[in-house]
């Protein structure tokens, strides 16, 4: 969707580039949300997002500074330290804004809202994510990190401008506001029978110009996994297999697997890396990303032919049973997952939990143990972080036994006390954690945890994902509505559950009644896509939250893949297997209709919208 908004520019360009501002006493110590509670102890005087703040800066006649981060990421950190425990910054935010602290994972819907405002208006969008409003909640200027003195300067060219100018600022922001609301969608004209197959021969084309052919995975910088593409393209080559697009997948799914973006030692995957090569990681680790990579991976398996991608999926899955799943507080049983582990150690190194110094491997391995995971591991040479080496495999264990002249058995034996003694070296460091346990994540995980359990020995996943299901059913679902997350100190809900809460959670309820034979659970999956239908959809499309505080405008035909899949895509898909399931004939015909729907955009952003594109040639081969 193409909208014009050169004023945009023009209120860029005056204002230049700028971050996070706040105001009030400080009302963020010992919030449920941990990375909330992180900034209760900065002289900075933030606020939770609420009604209330809007009316206040209304009163107050003060812009709004929204900051938006999440507990895992590293340069929310840093700006964290650098900025908001600054009594410099904090003496100017608190006189002249008033500042909002927003954990992007319990408000998605306003965050995604954020994002699209400053992906307009400067072309990139990340966290942390700091957008001024006006009083009246329109977005003015947004940025990412700044440095400190950038931010302090920016910070005092805005409050003079909002001093000297304000109706000037009002308008821009008003008018930028009315943009991001876009315009109804037009009726796309009727599907044509070979639409869904040009559709999804575009996404192959803008997929495989997008590709690197050196390294896999998309781009040339930063490299993410982007399951959702891959996992289309996973369908499609099942559709047709081209030996290209086998090559291209296999390449991407070998190096992601055997580089930085993952943990050789422990299990689980990082969320990106910020080289092309997937070798220098930022350290977060997203539930997100590891139920979609085990599922990416075992399906892979499948196709393929893979036990190594099998075992990947495996290991994946037995990082999340022993790393993310955690016991409610005041119960002993593991049930749902936990959200993130942090960029940072306990002592603010990024990446200081999984990097090792030679000194310090030196004192944990015998001489041949050190040598075998020298070569295996690449440990030598400079290292990429200033904190020590991070283990990547630079051959297969077979291959380092040949260069030491060694038995491959011998290799083993010593690969596995080396792990061993390290595992528990790093079991003794202190990684800290985000223990929200959030609907749309663990429904994700659930579906990840029945794909596991459908392999041989898979009862430990099905004993796993009993406790997912049973936490999303007994503790979010009050009979009426699905919580986001429950609040750990008080009873209620923490965050608010949007579109992907209902698309994601009803998905793994799903798989888990199919699994189980359970027409209980079929019957309650189906409740969920029905409300999700209600609360998130009308005639102009689907919506995110039905809560923002914020315009939301009209709705869109099709909402695109972020790192997670488009939940309205979700919610489609899984209405069709509902509505066959139960012989519902409205909501398989709602959802017919729905599916064809902004199919016009499709042709010039297919690779944006990778799970539509597939769902509709799935529809398609079934005629």
């Amino acid at each position: 969707m193409s909208v014009k908004v050169p004023f945009l520019m023009g209120v860029a360009l005056c204002l230049w580039v700028l971050t996070l501002p706040l105001a009030a006493e400080n009302r963020l110590t010992g919030h449920d949300s941990p990375y909330l509670a992180m900034h209760g102890d900065d002289p900075v005087e933030w606020h939770d997002w609420s009604a209330e703040v809007l009316e206040q800066a209304k009163k107050q006649n003060k812009l709004l500074f929204v900051s938006i981060g999440y507990f895992a990421c590293h340069w929310c950190h840093v700006m964290q330290r650098e900025s908001y425990r600054d009594p410099q910054v904090a003496k100017i935010l608190n006189k002249g804004f008033i500042s909002v602290k927003v954990d992007r994972e319990l408000n998605p819907a306003l965050d995604a809202y954020l994002i699209d405002f400053v992906m307009r208006t400067r072309g990139a969008a990340g966290w942390p994510l700091n957008v001024f409003l006006t009083p009246d909640g329109n977005p003015l200027v947004g940025l990412t990190y700044l440095p400190k003195d950038r931010f302090l300067t920016l910070l005092m060219e805005l409050q003079q401008q909002w001093e000297t100018a304000p109706a000037y600022l009002t308008q821009a922001a008003a008018r930028a506001a009315a943009a991001m609301k876009g315009q109804p969608a037009l009726p796309d004209p009727a599907l044509k029978p070979d639409d869904a197959r040009r559709y999804e021969t575009i996404f192959l084309q803008q997929a495989m110009q997008l590709g690197d052919e050196m390294e896999g995975g998309f781009g040339e910088q930063t490299k993410f996994p982007m399951v959702p593409q891959l996992d289309s393209l996973l369908s499609a080559y099942q559709r047709k297999p081209i030996p290209q697009l086998k090559a291209f997948l296999t390449l991407t799914l070998d190096r992601m697997a055997s580089q930085g973006m993952r943990d050789h030692l422990g299990g689980g995957f990082y969320r990106y890396t910020t080289d092309p090569g997937w070798q220098t990681p930022h350290f977060e680790k997203m539930l997100y990303d590891n139920a979609l990579l085990s599922g990416l991976y075992l399906r892979a398996a499948k196709v393929f032919n893979r036990v190594d991608y099998e075992n990947i999926g495996r290991e994946t899955l037995d990082f999340m049973l022993v790393k993310m799943r955690r016991p409610l507080v005041g119960q002993n049983t593991p049930g749902a997952m936990v959200a993130s582990f942090s960029a940072v150690d306990a002592a603010g190194v990024e990446g200081g939990y999984y990097l090792w110094e030679t000194e310090t491997l030196l004192g944990i391995l015998s001489r041949e143990e050190y040598a075998l995971m020298k070569i295996l591991w690449g440990l030598e040479g400079q290292s990429l972080f200033d904190a020590g080496y991070l283990a990547r495999l630079q051959m297969t264990l077979g291959e380092a036994a040949d260069a030491l002249k060694i038995e491959a058995s011998l290799a083993q034996k010593r690969y596995q006390s080396a792990r061993e003694k390290l595992l528990k070296v790093r079991g003794r460091r202190n990684l800290p954690v985000d223990d929200k346990r959030l609907a749309a994540w663990n429904g994700l995980a659930l579906t990840a945890l029945v794909q596991g359990a459908q392999l041989s020995g898979g009862e430990k996943y099905k004993r796993a994902a009993h406790g997912v299901r049973d936490y999303i059913v007994n503790s979010l679902w009050d009979g009426s509505r699905l919580l986001r997350a429950k609040a750990r100190s008080k009873k209620g809900e923490l965050g608010q559950a949007g579109l992907e809460d209902y698309a994601f959670a009803a998905e793994g309820l799903l798989a888990w009644s199919v699994l189980t034979d359970n027409n209980s659970d079929l019957q309650l999956a189906a409740r969920w896509v029905k409300d999700g239908w209600r609360r998130f959809h009308d005639d102009t499309g689907w919506r995110l939250s039905d809560q923002t505080l914020l315009p939301s405008g009209f709705g869109v035909p099709v909402l695109d893949e972020s790192p997670l899949p488009s939940p309205s895509t979700t919610l489609l898909r899984i209405s069709l297997e509902i509505a066959s399931r139960t012989g519902d004939k409205m909501l398989m015909a709602r959802t017919k209709k729905a599916l064809v729907a902004g199919h016009v955009q499709l042709k010039q952003a297919a690779f944006d919208y990778p799970s539509q594109v597939n769902l509709l040639a799935e529809q398609a081969q079934e005629k």
